[in-house]
C-alpha cells in the first residue's frame, strides 16, 4: 500500500502569510520560512485530514542524514513529524534543537 502521493504545490502561509513556492524533489509540506504547516495529511500528500489546524514546530529530531521538524496541532493537539526541506529557515532550526 502506498502510503505516500507527491503533492507539491505552492500556497500562501496560514501563519506568516508569505507565498511559499513548490519544492520541486518532493511534496511541499511546510513553509521555509516560519516552518509551521497545517494538519491536512492523514498520509503524506494525500490532503485527508479534515482538522485543517495550523501545525506548531516544537522540537528536532535526528532522522537519517537530515532532520525531521516535531509539530503539534493548535486544534487538536496531536503531534506530527515533517522531515525538513533544503530551503527551511536554519535559524529557526537551530532554536528549536536547542530548546530541548
Amino acid at each position: 500500500m502506498k502510503l505516500f502521493s507527491k503533492n507539491d504545490n505552492s500556497f500562501i502561509c496560514e501563519n506568516c502569510n508569505k507565498l511559499v513556492s513548490t519544492l520541486k524533489y518532493t511534496s511541499r509540506d511546510h513553509c521555509p520560512y516560519c516552518l509551521y504547516s497545517k494538519h491536512v495529511d492523514i498520509n503524506p500528500g494525500d490532503r485527508l485530514n479534515t482538522c485543517l489546524g495550523l501545525l506548531k514546530p516544537i522540537s528536532i529530531e535526528k532522522y537519517k542524514n537530515t532532520y525531521k521538524i516535531i509539530y503539534k496541532c493548535l486544534k487538536c493537539n496531536k503531534i506530527h513529524k515533517n522531515i525538513m526541506a533544503n530551503d527551511d529557515n536554519m535559524d529557526i532550526i537551530i532554536d528549536l534543537s536547542v530548546k530541548k
